[in-house]
């Protein structure tokens, strides 16, 4: 039994026949998809990172993310975990686009044993010379699940070490709480997209949202606002004066060895030319 649960996670890897890496699990074939993620400059958004996500193939069709992550053995929750993260890591070059950081998933409950958790990170690090990634280039998302906090600190510590950022995903729902924040101090906060979107369908939305920004940044930490999908979205993302943004509105997941388009996009443009914001430059 333990055997199983240590099994390599290399042999579940395979490569196509372009060259992008694939990992298999029963049914499934797992493959990377990466959505970017933007920086606001003046009167455009650039994009300066993507974050990694796994796209599900069964019988040659893409099927739900959250459906296959469901289904998996409570036994098998690491193992697949660290196929995704392993599969992020050795597709990211196929992206062809050079200066942009990677975010990845890391769920603390799929390993609360102190030493294989730390374990795991070391290893992690201790490969990304063999990618051509520098630590500084990786961005770990700790998911809003509950989880030790003398282990999560211990955890957030070593990537630290070695020069892993942190953001903490999902603030505003959940164990994603100021809380978390006071313990984690994390270099970017990702606020949740379900609840931001909700959050946009009050009349003083951005009056409200831009002291939550100034808070996260007076502890030290970017903020990042994902589930960007209306114009409505992006207008209060922006009033609040936050640093980082993502969502279908800016753009959707591609699987890699997609051609990534760098262009920066037009804010007036993705505010719809009906819109009455005065433009972002001329506040500034």
């Amino acid at each position: 039994m333990k055997a199983e649960r240590r099994r390599n996670v290399g042999d579940a890897i395979f490569v196509d026949e372009v060259g992008i890496e694939y990992g298999v699990h029963g049914d499934f074939r797992l493959r990377s998809a990466y959505q970017p993620i933007y920086a606001p400059r003046g009167e455009s958004l650039h994009p300066v990172a993507v974050e990694g996500l796994i796209e599900p193939h069964r019988a040659g069709r893409p099927g739900s993310p959250q459906m296959f992550f469901d289904g998996i053995a409570a036994g098998d929750r690491l193992f697949v975990e660290t196929l995704c993260r392993v599969l992020h890591l050795r597709n990211f070059h196929n992206i062809g686009v050079d200066g942009l950081d990677l975010f990845f998933n890391y769920n603390p409950l799929v390993n609360d044993h102190p030493g294989r958790a730390l374990a795991e990170i070391r290893l992690m690090s201790r490969h990304l010379g063999e990618l051509d990634l520098a630590p500084a280039m990786l961005v770990c998302e700790i998911t809003e699940q509950a989880a030790d906090d003398a282990l999560l600190a211990r955890l957030v510590r070593e990537m630290r070490r070695d020069g892993i950022r942190i953001a903490i995903d999902d603030f505003g729902t959940g164990h994603s709480t100021e809380e978390r924040v006071s313990l984690l101090k994390p270099d970017i906060v990702k606020i949740d997209g379900g609840w931001f979107a909700e959050f946009c369908r009050h009349a003083a939305a951005e009056r409200f949202f831009r002291p939550l920004v100034s808070s996260l940044h007076d502890r030290g930490a970017r903020v990042l606002v994902e589930g960007i999908e209306q114009p409505i979205h992006l207008r209060v993302a922006l009033e609040g004066g936050v640093d980082l943004l993502q969502g279908f509105l800016l753009g959707r997941p591609a699987l890699a060895g997609t051609i990534f388009d760098e262009r920066p996009l037009a804010i007036e443009a993705l505010l719809g030319f009906d819109s009455k914001v005065v433009p972002l430059h001329k506040r500034r």
